[in-house]
C-alpha cells in the first residue's frame, strides 16, 4: 500500500446524508473505506472496458433434462478452455442444476463465453460477474 494522503471533499448536505445512510446499511466503519471501495469499483470497470485480464464467475441455472443441453454447454466450455480455470456443478433439485464457471482472461473472451452459454436453449438464467486480478489496483 502506498503513502496515505488526506484530502477534502465538498458535498451537498443531502447527498452526504444519503451516503452516510448507505454506508451504515453496508456496515462500513467510516467514509474513507466507502470512498476507497467506490474508487476501486470504477477502476475495475475501467479494466473491463480496456479488455484487460480479469477474473470472474459465470453462473448458469438450467434444466438438466433438456435434451442435449449438457452436451452443448460442455462443447462451448471446451471451445473456451483457455480461460476456464474451474467449474462446479450443483444439483439444486430433481430438474434444476447450478453451474459455476471460474474464468481468468480478457474481459472480451469472458463476456463471449458467458453470452454463448446463456444463449443455449434450456438455460434458464445466467450471469457473469467480473472482478480484477488485483495487479493494477
Amino acid at each position: 500500500m502506498g503513502k496515505l494522503v488526506r484530502f477534502g471533499v465538498s458535498l451537498d448536505q443531502d447527498l452526504l446524508e444519503k451516503f452516510d445512510r448507505l454506508i451504515r446499511e453496508k456496515n462500513y466503519t467510516n467514509r474513507s473505506e466507502a470512498f476507497r471501495d467506490l474508487i476501486r469499483e470504477d477502476l475495475v470497470k475501467a479494466e473491463w472496458k480496456k479488455n484487460k485480464e480479469i477474473v470472474g464467475a459465470i453462473t448458469l441455472i438450467y434444466n438438466h433434462h433438456k435434451r442435449e443441453l449438457v452436451n452443448k454447454l460442455m462443447d462451448i466450455q471446451h471451445d473456451f478452455g483457455g480461460i476456464i480455470i474451474s467449474s462446479q456443478h450443483i444439483h439444486l433439485d430433481h430438474n434444476n442444476c447450478l453451474e459455476i464457471i471460474a474464468v481468468k482472461g480478457s474481459s472480451e473472451h469472458a463476456q463471449k463465453l458467458a453470452d454463448s452459454l446463456k444463449s443455449v436453449k434450456g438455460v434458464r438464467h445466467g450471469t457473469l460477474s467480473m472482478s480484477t486480478t488485483g495487479k493494477d489496483i
